[in-house]
């Protein structure tokens, strides 16, 4: 039976509230009768959702982390389409590898997700979107992704929430030398190879990976494009990328370290019948920073970073000329981590410039945000706490002030719930303010009120977790021809997830009802699923893990005034995987992407890759 099948379309709240009440049960049902009360899955360490690492079963966010080994089981498929198979969150994608995408954390839209890489805040500031189409995948480690309202932490567009990616680096504890190498081919002749290595020696630790990644894909488009865009040629997608970090540890206490990601792609997509445009991107994050105790309870860290992200669009036609889009963000940050009986306060400065290079003519082109703020977060017994504040002072709209507070009280030992409430900004972009012909100069920030509360049940290595929301928009910034503030946009939704194991089967599933709405017009905000529903199953036995994952999409439509031949059908994709290890050196691993072949689209008259098979071969000594 597929999830579209036992998931259809909830367009009510009296329906949601009905199947929210039918999915808790059965996942109940699903439970082991003797499961055991331990605690241990839950003292994860996350960092993103308070600037200072804490046990995930402490935060008062709503977080989901995603691991390496989830990553590799994906990677065939983009970063927006692995977030997409986290509960909250949805994606959208003019085509396959490398083409333009964004990511909707619980229905906001796609400006309203701050994108950190290594801490590094990335992404365009002309487009005032992250950018998610260059980063190499494979060389992920880590996802951190926050849920909820997120500027009282790291200012302008933490709407919706935060992801943070972490690459790969020396762990503590690694051998003095670890190497790693691995090789896929694929359908529609893609291919990538990748090799790395990472240690310590003494007091230095390193890490460094290459990729490179040939994908020769499919049309990006169709005949319903818009604006006769169709060509029905393959569109492609090369990169090639580099990662290395470094690390010393100068004392005990203090500590040195630096980083770089280096990434430059080739994308093509269409332009019109015969026109293939093609883009070179090249995407940059750098950093430097040095930590340490003043104090054997104050901990204060200086960073340094630089990130660049360089879209140059070739025309294969003499009718139109070059366009060239660059974002540098350059970030200077002062946090102090002070542990005190009431929990850990966190304080700083930081002070942000962004500035555009581009061969359209912006009529500014740069500015600075300076900011300053402060944090507590704590527990005792059954209740933990956070409260955060943050002012940020921008040159082109003054000062914007945030804030966010959380309480959280654990019940029994299995029962704990949580309510938060939090505000959030978001500045208008360069293009949306001085794009010629298509902006508005007049555009103020759009202010958030986010509302939350949730409820989760613990045993064992099970989890069941409910969390509803309530975001108002003030001055929502509207996606038309010349963008304009209207008055109110409000998000309602709620989402009940699952994780668990038992002995050597792992399972993971849940369900997203959303309501995401222009109140002035009471259309819903487009591309965004009222419904969504994932599930991922895997299983270990001996040499052997394999599973799979399903995730299904419930009608959207592409346009804001709702049309109906701009719906976007409901759809169901499937993956499998299945990894042997041929030695504690060598594994292989296959994976099928979308295996019932599903036509989809999650743009209007943009195409997503059907069936398709991977093949790797990895090689990594303990």
């Amino acid at each position: 039976m597929s999830v579209s099948t036992i998931m259809p379309t909830c367009e009510s709240n009296a329906c949601f509230q009905t199947r929210a009440s039918t999915l808790a049960l059965a996942l109940a049902a699903a439970l082991p009768v003797h499961a055991q009360s331990t605690t241990g899955a839950l003292a994860e360490t996350v960092v993103t959702a308070t600037r200072t690492p804490t046990r995930a079963d402490q935060l008062l966010s709503d977080v989901v982390v995603i691991e390496r080994e989830q990553i590799e089981q994906l990677n065939d498929r983009t970063l927006p389409e692995i977030l997409a198979r986290t509960a909250g969150v949805q994606m959208t994608a003019n085509g396959g590898s490398g083409k333009n995408s964004g990511v909707f954390i619980r229905g906001t839209d796609a400006r309203h997700t701050i994108l950190l890489i290594d801490g590094v805040r990335y992404g365009s500031a002309t487009a005032g979107t992250p950018i998610w189409d260059n980063i190499p995948v494979d060389m992920i480690e880590r996802i951190e992704v926050v849920k909820g309202p997120a500027s009282a932490l790291y200012g302008s567009d933490g709407v919706g929430g935060v992801v943070q990616v972490f690459m790969r680096k020396a762990k503590p504890g690694e051998p003095a030398f670890q190497p790693r190498a691995s090789v896929t081919v694929g359908s529609d002749s893609y291919a990538q190879g990748s090799a790395g290595f990472s240690g310590a020696a003494d007091a230095f630790t390193y890490s460094l990976d290459v990729q490179k990644t040939r994908d020769k894909g499919f049309s990006s488009t169709n005949q319903k494009v818009p604006f006769g865009n169709f060509n029905p040629d393959r569109d492609p997608y090369y990169q090639d990328a580099a990662n290395l970090s470094l690390g010393f540890q100068i004392n005990p206490d203090w500590k040195i370290d630096g980083g770089v990601l280096y990434s430059a792609g080739e994308n093509h997509f269409d332009d019109g019948p015969g026109r293939d445009t093609w883009s070179k991107l090249r995407t940059e994050t750098g950093y430097v920073g040095v930590r340490g105790k003043v104090m054997s309870n104050w901990t204060t860290q200086l960073r340094a970073s630089r990130a660049t992200d360089k879209s140059n669009a070739v025309v294969a036609t003499p009718f139109n000329l070059p366009g060239v889009f660059e974002t540098t963000q350059d970030q200077y940050t002062w946090q102090n981590d002070i542990a005190t009986p009431i929990g850990t306060v966190v304080a700083g400065l930081e002070s942000l410039h962004q500035s555009v290079n581009s061969s359209t003519a912006y009529t500014v082109d740069s500015r600075t945000i300076n900011s300053g703020f402060v944090g507590l977060n704590g527990n005792a017994g059954a209740h933990s706490w956070q409260v955060n504040l943050r002012r940020d002072d921008n040159s082109q709209f003054g000062g914007e002030n945030t804030w966010f507070a959380g309480y959280g009280y654990r019940i029994t030992q299995n029962w704990r719930v949580n309510g938060s409430y939090g505000t959030s900004f978001v500045a208008p972009s360069f293009n949306q303010l001085y794009f010629p012909g298509f902006s508005n100069p007049a555009l103020q920030p759009e202010e958030g009120k986010n509302a939350e509360l949730g409820v989760q049940w613990t045993e064992g290595a099970h989890s069941v977790k409910l969390v509803g929301y309530d975001n108002k928009i003030r001055g929502f910034i509207t996606n038309t021809t010349l963008p304009q503030n209207i008055p109110r946009a409000r998000i309602q939704g709620a989402t009940l997830s699952y994780d668990g194991t038992v002995d050597a089967l792992g399972l993971h599933a849940s369900y997203d009802y959303l309501d995401p709405r222009n109140e002035i017009t009471d259309k819903l905000l487009p591309r965004r699923a009222q419904n969504q529903a994932n599930l991922g199953i895997d299983y270990t036995v001996g040499s052997w893990k394999m599973g799979a994952t399903a995730l299904y999409v419930g009608t959207r439509y592409d346009d804001v005034a709702n049309s109906a031949n701009r719906k976007l059908d409901a759809y169901t994709t499937i993956d499998l995987f299945a990894e042997y290890k041929i030695t504690p050196a060598w594994a292989v691993q296959a994976r099928v992407a979308n295996l019932t072949d599903e036509t989809y689209e999650t743009a209007y008259g943009y195409n997503q890759r059907g069936l398709a098979g991977y093949l790797t071969v990895k090689w990594a000594p303990r």
